[in-house]
C-alpha cells in the first residue's frame, strides 16, 4: 500500500490532483469534527437528471482518491433543497394543472403527480436514491426540510439575522440596480398559504432572531428565522450550508463558478471556513443545448442502463469533466468498448499507470477482468446482418469465434450481448441506409465473394483482415479507407463499422459471402 500512496501523490489523475489539494487543508491539524466533509447539492425541482448522477460519481472518485493518500475519515452527505419553492411545472410530469395550483410552494409541500410519495419533493428524493444505491454510493442523505425545521440549521440562520447587513453587502454587489431595493437573504414562508415569498424584509430583530414583512396582500407579518418558518435565497444558502455543516469540497456545474466568491464569502461571514471546490463543464444533449431537470431533455440514469452497464456510464463520467460533454445514445457503444480496453490493460500495468487509469477510479481496488470477447461494436453489427431478436442468436455466433465462452463464464459478455440487441432495435434498425454499390465497388465484392468462397484459412481475424485489405488495393481504392467504406455503407447500412476481418471470423465465411450476394442482387 505504501507504493500505492506514493505512487497516488504524484498521479496526474484529476481525482489525485484535487485529493492532494484537499489534503494540504489539513496538514497543519486534523478537522476537529474527525473527518473530511464531502458535499453534493440536489435541487429535486424536477426528476434527477444523469448530471446529478455524475456529480455524485465524481465526487466519490476524489474520495477514494483521498482515502488513499490519508488516513483522515472521510464522509460523503448529498442535500436535497427541497425547501425550494416550485418555479415552474416541469414539462416531463403529469398532472400539469394540478401542480401549477401550487407554484411557488416548497417542493416537499406539493403534491407528488405519480401519487407515490407524500410530496414531489419527496418522490424526487426517493428517485436521487434509487439511483445512487443503484450504483452502490456510501453517502448520508439530508433533506433541506428536516435540516431547517430540525434546529440543526438555528445557529448559522440566527447568525445571519446577526450579520444581515454584511451578507447584504456581499449580495448586493452582485445584482442589478432594480433587484437590489426588494432583495433580501431570507425567504420567508407564508403562514398560512405555505407559499416561499419574494418580499421586501421591513425588519431583522437579530436579537430576537425574527423578520418583519408585508406580504402580497399588505398584511404585516413577523416570523422567526428559525424553525423551518424561513429559508434563505439559494446563493446565501449555499454559503450558509457550508459554515453549518463545516463542507470540506463540492464540486458543481460551471454555471455557479462565477458565484465561488459569493459563496465564500458568505461561509466566512457566518463563522465557517471556504471549502475547496471543483467546477465541471456541463452536459448537452443531441442537440448541443444544456441538459435540464424541468425539460427532461438528453439521457437519463435509467435510459442509459437500458442499454448498457453501470460501469461503462461511470467511465463515461470519469473522462475529462472540464470538458463539455454531448450526452446521447451515440455514445454508448463507445464507452462500453473503451472501458472494456481498459481493464484488459489494467492487469498488466504498473502502480503509476493502474492509478492513471479509469477503471481504478470506477472500482477502487476491486477492479474485475473483463470477460468480453467480442467488442460491442461488433455484436452491434452482428445483430444488424443476423436480424437478431434475442441474445441467443448472438451466442451462437460468439460461440463459433470463442468455443470456450458461455454465458455463465462469461457475464459481462452475455449482459452486453441482451444490451446489443435492444440498442440495435432501437436505435440502430430504424436508421439504417443502404446503398447501391458503384461499378468499382461491385467489381470489388464480387472478387471478395470468389476469394471467400476459395478460403481455406479458418477464422483467424487478421488474415481474413489482410485478404480484404488486398481486395480493396488490388481494386485501386485511394485512400484504402473508400474501400472499407463502401463494405459498411453497402453490407451494413452504416457510414463506419468493425475491422471487417473480425466481422467475417465471427459472423462465418459462408454467411458473409451470402451477405454480400444477396446484398449485390437487391441492388
Amino acid at each position: 500500500m505504501s507504493n500505492l500512496r506514493d505512487a497516488a501523490m504524484t498521479s496526474k489523475a484529476w481525482p489525485f490532483e484535487e485529493a492532494r489539494a484537499l489534503l494540504k487543508r489539513y496538514e497543519k491539524a486534523p478537522p476537529e469534527k474527525g473527518y473530511v466533509l464531502f458535499e453534493t447539492g440536489y435541487g429535486p425541482s424536477g426528476l434527477p437528471h444523469i448530471g446529478t448522477f455524475g456529480e455524485v460519481l465524481r465526487t466519490t472518485m476524489i474520495r477514494r482518491a483521498f482515502e488513499l493518500i490519508s488516513d483522515i475519515p472521510t464522509k460523503l452527505v448529498c442535500f436535497s433543497d427541497d425547501l425550494d419553492g416550485m418555479r415552474k411545472v416541469p414539462g416531463n410530469v403529469p398532472q400539469q394543472e394540478m401542480l401549477a395550483e401550487h407554484i411557488q410552494k416548497p417542493l416537499t409541500s406539493v403534491p407528488d403527480p405519480f401519487g407515490t410519495h407524500d410530496s414531489f419533493g419527496d418522490h424526487n428524493n426517493a428517485m436521487l436514491r434509487r439511483f445512487l444505491d443503484t450504483f452502490g454510493f456510501e453517502y448520508e442523505f439530508y433533506s433541506a426540510r428536516e435540516f431547517y425545521r430540525s434546529g440543526q440549521f438555528d445557529d448559522v440562520l440566527l447568525r445571519a439575522a446577526e450579520r444581515y447587513d454584511d451578507v447584504m453587502k456581499v449580495m448586493l454587489k452582485s445584482l442589478r440596480e432594480e433587484r437590489r431595493g426588494t432583495y433580501s437573504i431570507f425567504l420567508p414562508i407564508h403562514p398560512e398559504t405555505g407559499r416561499v415569498l419574494y418580499v421586501p424584509i421591513k425588519n431583522v430583530d437579530a436579537a430576537k432572531g425574527e423578520i418583519t414583512f408585508d406580504d402580497e396582500d399588505g398584511r404585516e407579518w413577523t416570523l422567526p428565522v428559525t424553525g423551518g418558518n424561513v429559508k434563505l435565497q439559494w446563493k446565501p444558502d449555499f454559503g450558509a450550508r457550508w459554515a453549518a455543516l463545516d463542507v470540506d469540497f463540492e464540486m458543481y456545474g460551471k454555471e455557479h463558478a462565477t458565484n465561488t466568491a459569493i459563496y465564500d464569502r458568505i461561509c466566512e461571514i457566518l463563522g465557517g471556513r471556504k471549502p475547496n471546490h471543483f467546477s465541471y463543464e456541463l452536459f448537452l444533449d443531441e442537440k448541443g443545448q444544456k441538459i435540464s431537470k424541468s425539460s427532461g431533455n438528453g439521457i437519463s440514469i435509467d435510459e442509459w442502463l437500458t442499454y448498457a452497464s453501470t460501469e461503462s456510464l461511470s467511465y463515461f463520467m470519469y473522462l475529462k469533466p472540464k470538458t463539455a460533454k454531448r450526452m446521447h445514445f451515440d455514445v454508448i457503444p463507445k464507452a462500453v468498448d473503451e472501458y472494456h480496453q481498459q481493464l484488459r490493460a489494467y492487469a498488466g500495468q504498473d502502480d503509476t499507470a493502474r492509478l492513471n487509469n479509469p477503471v481504478f477510479h470506477i472500482h477502487g481496488h476491486n477492479v474485475p477482468a473483463s470477460d468480453m470477447v467480442v467488442p460491442f461494436a461488433m455484436l452491434l453489427n452482428l445483430a444488424s446482418v443476423s436480424g437478431a431478436e434475442d441474445k441467443e442468436t448472438l451466442w451462437g455466433f460468439i460461440q463459433r469465434y470463442a468455443p470456450y465462452a458461455s454465458a455463465e463464464k462469461n457475464p459481462q459478455m452475455d449482459q452486453a450481448a441482451g444490451f446489443a440487441v435492444r440498442y440495435y432495435n432501437d436505435f440502430v434498425k430504424p436508421t439504417k441506409v443502404y446503398r447501391a454499390p458503384s461499378d468499382q465497388e461491385r467489381a470489388a465484392l464480387e472478387d471478395l465473394v470468389a476469394r471467400l468462397k476459395a478460403w481455406d484459412g479458418g477464422l483467424d481475424a487478421e488474415e481474413l483482415q489482410t485478404m480484404v485489405f488486398a481486395v480493396g488495393k488490388d481494386h485501386g481504392f485511394d485512400p484504402l479507407r473508400a474501400w472499407f467504406t463502401a463494405l459498411y455503407e453497402v453490407l451494413l447500412g452504416s457510414s463506419q463499422g468493425p475491422r471487417f476481418g473480425g466481422f467475417i471470423a465471427l459472423y462465418g465465411v459462408d454467411e458473409t459471402v451470402a451477405l454480400i450476394e444477396g446484398r449485390l442482387a437487391e441492388a
